[in-house]
């Protein structure tokens, strides 16, 4: 069974229908990319899936459960995770103040430390950084915070909406590096990116959204060799 299944979901913008019929499945496991233009609804099908969006109709299912009904916090509950475009990081709290905040669902201090110590082995920076206030970090380092703080939680899944956004080339390859090491330490993931190429790059199979509709579908190699992908998407 799929870890998060979603059915024919349909999203309305006021009268504008933003997705229509939209499914695709997200095994245990798996790194999967959702790719496309600007626009396409990719961030829409997050906000929808955690919890910030109500669908007009369709089906999410996380491990069997229904999220249609199921408010965003008890999401995060269940062992899901968002990372937000723009990163959303508390910009006057210093870089463990933020951690600390994604782990407020966790009971007991010493699974605080262990996720700290997560947290800290695949970002170093972070630790150099700890009391640090955030806003001063570049942007690359904020990304990284943001990642670290959702890892927090110790989710199953983890949904990453524009990692790669706004951060220079360079930081960009250390980023989805560590979406990979994410993924290699037992976290699911489901990634919206621009960067078709980074993102097909690191993924098991993905999904090209193209105006709220699934155009294609498949192993993230045999679209990398797709000559549609590649003339959309891949710059070539």
């Amino acid at each position: 069974m799929a870890m998060l299944r979603v059915e024919n979901l349909e999203v309305f913008y006021g009268v504008i229908r933003a997705i229509k019929g939209v499914s695709f499945e997200v095994n245990e496991g798996e790194v999967i990319a959702l790719i496309g233009a600007n626009g396409a609804g990719k961030t829409t099908i997050l906000h929808t899936i955690t919890g910030l969006i109500q669908p007009h109709a369709g089906k999410i299912e996380f491990e069997g459960h229904d999220l249609v009904k199921t408010p965003a916090y008890k999401i995060v509950q269940m062992g899901m995770a968002h990372v937000p475009e723009g990163r959303r990081i508390f910009q006057q709290l210093t870089v463990l103040e933020n951690l600390r905040l994604g782990a407020f669902t966790r009971k007991s201090n010493s699974e605080i430390q262990a996720s700290l110590k997560r947290v800290y082995r695949s970002f170093p920076r972070l630790e150099e950084r700890k009391n640090q206030v955030a806003g001063t970090l570049s942007g690359g380092e904020q990304q990284m915070l943001a990642m670290g703080r959702a890892l927090m939680s110790d989710p199953k899944i983890i949904l990453m909406d524009e990692p790669s956004k706004g951060i220079s080339p360079l930081i960009v390859m250390e980023i989805f590096n560590m979406i990979r090491e994410i993924s290699s330490g037992g976290t699911t993931v489901l990634l919206v990116e621009q960067n078709a190429k980074k993102a097909l790059e690191i993924s098991n199979r993905a999904y090209v959204l193209e105006t709220g509709k699934i155009a294609l579908e498949g192993n993230a190699e045999e679209l990398m060799n797709n000559e549609n992908v590649k003339k959309a998407y891949l710059g070539e």
